[in-house]
């Protein structure tokens, strides 16, 4: 894939419209990692209006091309993210949430019909508490899901709209950690997107 193809990659995932409470926008990608590289930020609100809004999670998705392959990719292009989201403190403190965190990462690319390969990724419980002038904030729990895989094609669909499916697998992800109610299939839900292209 050259720069020309690799530009209808971008501009597939740049029409990508994620749920409402889902707002996206297109950042500068990591130079370094690889040949052609394309990133996203996410903020999920709470969907509701005026003061009542508030951020509950938040992510970054990076796609990496190396025509050729990495040794680690196991092909050649990588999904690379990081997804946090806050957490009450009983969860938090639950042993078990890092393997629920992996499973919801599983789960939410399955749900949107991704195929993977050599996927990787660590999931880490945060636990912060406010001493001093700032005892008076709350404590916060959060959890932090950093994760890459390399996605699997078939033959029946273009390169980017499969990409593109791998996007709407990462929006199920950040769904799926901000606690969003699932939106009833056959429902279309209304979008927004934010894109600051550079």
């Amino acid at each position: 894939m050259d720069a020309l193809e690799f530009s209808d990659v971008v501009q597939a995932l740049q029409g990508f419209k994620p749920r409402v409470e889902i707002l996206l926008e297109e950042v500068p990608a990591p130079q370094k990692l690889a040949t052609y590289a394309f990133a996203i930020t996410a903020d999920v609100s709470n969907g509701l209006l005026g003061d009542a809004e508030d951020e509950i999670a938040s992510g970054r998705f990076v796609l990496l091309h190396e025509p050729g392959g990495q040794d680690t990719w196991d092909g050649e292009f990588r999904c690379v993210t990081y997804v946090r989201a806050d957490v009450d403190a009983m969860m938090q403190e639950d042993p078990l949430l890092p393997e629920a965190g992996w499973k919801w990462l599983q789960d939410a690319l399955a749900l949107a019909g991704c195929e993977t390969t050599a996927a990787s990724g660590t999931v880490t419980r945060v636990a912060s508490e406010s001493f001093g002038k700032l005892s008076p904030r709350n404590n916060e729990a959060e959890i932090e899901i950093r994760a890459s895989w390399t996605p699997i094609f078939s033959q029946s669909e273009s390169i980017a709209s499969q990409l593109t499916t791998h996007l709407s697998g990462w929006c199920n992800l950040l769904s799926e950690i901000a606690g969003l109610t699932p939106i009833p299939e056959g429902v279309s839900a209304i979008t927004s997107i934010s894109q600051a292209r550079r």
